[in-house]
């Protein structure tokens, strides 16, 4: 059922005309008619109008230094390229959460309603964590190689982050912020609203964040991988071996 959006009642407003003859209403009851019509669009206007508010995770950059490297080309696997070890990794959970409130009103019928959908999108990565191969000691110098590559992957995540955080806000805003209430038929909005996050706008999300993962293989390229290796004078390809 579609929810109708700045648009008038089906029944406001609606006055029937009587064939001559006919008694006409008084000018009482008449008048009683318009004074609810009107007071019914005043509980409309009372709602505050639909708004979006997109909000960042605020998340430390976690550092892990427990595990081998071994153990690091297995919680990476999917990102290693053939004959490479995994000496750091960067790894990122995606957060993307929708907080709903939709004050509404009822008309005198019970048929038909007014509803303000408030939203606050919360978006981010939590946790977000950096590991360096234990093989490789706080500073060292090859330490400090791989940990200053994985610096590049959270900038790049975060970046990512900060263009869909934009590009939300505003595709958000231009759907869900209409500049005044929502009007349908009556126990729909809230399970209409939810139905639409759900399989339209959380899908969008995911794919979104996933195309950080292009920016990210750019940074593992051969030349890099082959530049750490060979970083510190040997330090790194020896602790391999």
């Amino acid at each position: 059922m579609e929810i109708r959006q700045n648009g008038a009642f089906p029944d406001a407003g609606r006055f029937r005309s009587f064939p001559p003859g006919l008694p006409m209403r008084s000018p009482a009851l008449l008048l009683a008619v318009v004074l609810s019509g009107q007071g019914w669009a005043d509980d409309c206007d009372q709602l505050p109008k639909p708004s979006v508010t997109v909000k960042r995770l605020d998340t430390r950059v976690a550092v892990n230094t427990q595990h081998g490297y071994k153990v690091l080309n297995h919680l990476g696997s999917a990102l290693a390229h053939p004959g490479k070890q995994i000496l750091g990794l960067t790894r990122g959970n995606a957060i993307a959460q929708f907080a709903t409130s939709t004050p509404l009103h009822v008309d005198r019928s019970g048929r038909w309603e007014c509803a303000s959908p408030q939203l606050t999108l919360t978006l981010g990565f939590n946790p977000l964590t950096v590991y360096v191969a234990k093989e490789f000691p706080e500073g060292s110098c090859a330490y400090k190689e791989i940990y200053q590559h994985e610096l590049r992957h959270v900038e790049t995540y975060q970046a990512h982050l900060t263009t869909i955080e934009k590009d939300l806000s505003e595709s958000l805003n231009r759907r869900f912020a209409t500049g005044s209430p929502w009007r349908g038929p009556v126990g729909q909005t809230r399970d209409n609203l939810q139905r639409e996050l759900d399989e339209r706008w959380l899908p969008y999300i995911q794919r979104e964040f996933a195309r950080a993962d292009e920016a990210q293989a750019l940074i593992d390229s051969p030349e890099e991988y082959a530049r750490v290796a060979n970083a510190c004078q040997g330090e790194i390809s020896k602790r391999t071996r």
